[in-house]
């Protein structure tokens, strides 16, 4: 097993794809080695490069993620599969877990809970490396569902909706980029209160930070930056 796990993001939203290479570049254990928006470029990525693990969406412009799961299991890829997926259908998942993914994230995923998968499956890894032999102890620790308390999917406090926060998220893909609440509310369509309400909440879980700006009359402005770690 080599130091960093390679992995190929599959997403037809290329910023939704690049939101998940930035989150995967704040996790020291991972490399990402391509990004495919469609499923004959996955395709012929994942022959080429034979990632480790795949982060595959559902739907996408010329077929599904299901397809591509069945075309790895039945083609005896070895590489493992965490599906990120905006798919609420009992059917998609209950394909997904005939096909062996090994985690299955609802979109607007929060940071957190794609962190926790992803050490999560980097544990077992290394566990498996490590292991001579197996007793019922290891093998329930492997098979067990991704679970962490540090989740945050699903407990949004009251007036943060997932879907808002995750555009708010994508307008800091760009370490550089600094944005107030009016230029935020502007780009999402939404009011500057609504953005600022959205942006200290990112601010109060440590995903941004907010310096004090001075405009032309004088008036201070907050400005929002992305934390980089």
């Amino acid at each position: 097993m080599t130091n960093l796990t390679q992995v190929m993001i599959v997403e037809d939203d290329v910023k939704i794809a690049e939101l998940h290479r930035r989150y995967l570049e704040k996790m020291n254990d991972f490399e990402v080695v391509g990004i495919a928006t469609s499923c004959a470029d996955a395709q012929v990525q994942i022959d080429i490069l034979k990632p480790e693990l795949v982060l595959l969406d559902v739907y996408l412009p010329d077929g599904t993620g299901i397809e591509i799961l069945n075309t790895l299991r039945g083609q005896n890829h070895q590489c493992d599969v965490i599906l990120i997926t905006a798919a609420r259908d009992v059917d998609t998942l209950q394909q997904a877990m005939r096909g062996g993914v090994i985690d299955y994230l609802l979109k607007p995923v929060m940071f957190p809970r794609l962190e926790s998968a992803l050490q999560k499956y980097r544990d077992r890894r290394v566990q498996l490396d490590k292991a001579s032999g197996l007793d019922q102890r290891m093998v329930d620790d492997m098979l067990q569902t991704t679970r962490s308390s540090t989740s945050t999917e699903g407990h949004l406090p009251k007036g943060i909706d997932g879907v808002t926060l995750e555009k708010i998220r994508i307008l800091f893909t760009d370490s550089s980029q600094g944005l107030t609440a009016d230029e935020a509310g502007l780009q999402i369509g939404a009011s500057r209160t609504t953005a600022r309400r959205y942006l200290e909440y990112l601010i109060s879980v440590g995903e941004l930070q907010a310096d004090v700006n001075y405009g032309s009359v004088g008036r201070p402005e907050r400005c929002y930056k992305r934390v980089d770690r």
